[in-house]
């Protein structure tokens, strides 16, 4: 028998999957109910009211499975959980409609004013002068974000008529040309486009991406939805180009703070707001309901799930062994993410010596979630990572190879775009813990965690030195240094790593070196 506790509001409809369960006992109460034994607890479904903390999960020794009725996980202490061995699941595509037709009512809104004037009428007042709208049909639409809901709001928009600009690291020509849209540069859609609409997970590098920058960029007229998270847009200077006439209007759901209290948006009548109604329709919280209480009824039946956070549960014995390489199996994907800028077509992961003895379909997936990892809004684990790939049409190859580069182990990562690849090699040495051995052509040998910056750059004397030069002025440590090269006098890479991420202007200041030939920074969260 199983325990399943249902702490917050969740549609009935939508846990029917669990009450049909001849061998579970539901309980619909708050967590804080003293009626609630939570040492026997299972199974806890949450929304967001209930906050899932490490307190909470100390007096919940027995429970298996959290599951949360949405997209985030923000009230979820995921690592706690996982440390505990509580696998953490959601939702992530059950509002995808509700999100899209949102954001398309709220584009519609704002062309037409209808909020405005709907005012105006409730106050028995008829100014059908003052709200003179601008149609749809043969606008060009910014998408910046194509994922589930990027995707299905530009088929509601084409049929408006509209024409479809994309910016999406991960979109590939092939893919855009069967949606019917054009995969450009950022700087083309903001140039480009008449209405710019935001549908990224927020990330240290989504944040405050739509900025003064940014803004500077876009075209006189322009109009700004956001119904993702707030923070992508600069609220500060996205009132400052209202006020100034540049941008035409907005329309948001989210904000950086939430209730948003005194915004400078909001003293602007060409501004429209909405309480985080994404997610708001009955469908969607049927949708959302539906989907954990099957996905916890597949775990407490023994079978996978798809939509797990955190790890999914494998014997002790097995983890024990891949541990070591599933760590630097992230640490290689969320590096080669971050060091090719373009859509990628093909990913392949070469196992040579003991790690080939090994569960490596697991470590391909663990590869995988490190690659998608702050790229997409969906949480990619090792659950769903195949299939993140494939609605992103990468083709995912794994081998076994019996070069092994004189290492005792080794795992190599190829990434192919439309026009370049990028290839890393990685080995784990006991006692000494994952080292990445090879970085596109070089041999080079350095650890892969923190904040790192990697230079390709021309072996000629003083190129390392004005490098320190600079960062020495800026009063910035480096931990470590490693250098590579094919020949004296020809490419040559260097990898240094710091205390703290490298700030926008110091790093602005490095691009501009001579024999400088790319830059890239890396953050290695694991």
């Amino acid at each position: 028998m199983f325990t399943i506790l249902i702490a917050d509001a969740i549609s009935e409809e939508g846990l029917q999957p669990l009450l049909e369960m001849d061998n579970a006992t539901i309980i619909q109460k708050k967590a804080s109910d003293p009626e609630v034994s939570l040492e026997v607890i299972d199974a806890l479904l949450v929304r967001s009211a209930t906050k899932v903390n490490d307190e909470l999960l100390n007096k919940m020794p027995n429970l298996k499975i959290i599951a949360r009725a949405g997209v985030g996980v923000d009230n979820i202490e995921v690592d706690a959980a996982t440390r505990k061995g509580i696998v953490v699941i959601n939702a992530p595509d059950g509002n995808t409609i509700s999100t899209a037709e949102h954001t398309f009512a709220m584009m519609a809104s704002l062309m037409r004013n209808i909020p405005q004037a709907h005012q105006t009428v409730k106050n028995l007042e008829w100014k059908r002068n003052n709200y003179l709208g601008t149609e749809l049909f043969g606008k060009t639409l910014g998408i910046i974000g194509m994922g589930r809901i990027g995707t299905e709001l530009a088929k509601r928009s084409k049929a408006f008529g509209m024409m479809i600009k994309v910016f999406d690291p991960f979109l590939t020509k092939d893919r855009a040309a069967k949606l019917g849209v054009e995969s450009c540069p950022i700087d083309s859609v903001l140039q480009d486009s008449d209405i710019i609409t935001v549908h990224t997970p927020l990330t240290a590098e989504t944040k405050g991406m739509i900025n003064e920058q940014a803004l500077s960029k876009t075209k006189k007229g322009v109009f700004f939805l956001n119904c993702a998270r707030g923070g992508i847009i600069d609220e500060q200077a996205l009132a400052k180009y209202i006020g100034i006439g540049h941008v035409a209007g907005a329309a948001l759901d989210v904000f950086e703070t939430e209730p948003p209290g005194e915004n400078p948006l909001f003293k602007f009548d060409n501004v429209i707001a909405t309480p985080h109604l994404g997610a708001s329709t009955k469908e969607a919280q049927l949708n959302v309901a539906t989907q954990v209480a099957r996905e916890v009824r597949l775990f407490l039946e023994n079978n996978p799930v798809s939509n797990s956070i955190n790890l999914p549960a494998i014997s002790k014995d097995i983890f024990e062994k891949i541990r070591p390489f599933h760590q630097m199996s992230k640490q290689m994907g969320y590096i080669i993410s971050q060091c090719i800028k373009e859509g990628i077509r093909e990913l392949s992961i070469t196992y040579s010596g003991t790690v080939a003895e090994l569960e490596t379909s697991y470590l391909t997936k663990a590869t995988l979630a490190g690659f998608f990892k702050n790229r997409i809004a969906v949480n990619v684990n090792e659950v769903n990572a195949l299939l993140t790939a494939k609605e992103r049409g990468i083709t995912v190859g794994e081998k076994i190879s019996a070069d092994s580069y004189g290492y005792a182990n080794c795992i190599t990562v190829t990434a192919k775009g439309e026009e370049t690849s990028f290839t890393i090699r990685g080995t784990y040495i006991e006692h000494y813990g994952p080292r990445i051995v090879y970085l596109n052509g070089f041999n080079i040998d350095f650890l892969p965690e923190g904040n790192l910056l990697y230079i390709q750059h021309m072996d000629r004397p003083g190129v390392i030195g004005r490098v320190g030069r600079i960062l020495g002025d800026y009063s910035i440590n480096i931990a470590t240094m490693q250098v590579g090269r094919k020949e004296a006098g020809g490419e040559a890479i260097m990898v240094l790593s710091f205390d703290k991420p490298l700030e926008d202007d110091t790093f602005a200041l490095l691009t501009k070196l001579d024999d400088i030939v790319s830059i890239n920074r890396i953050t290695v969260s694991e």
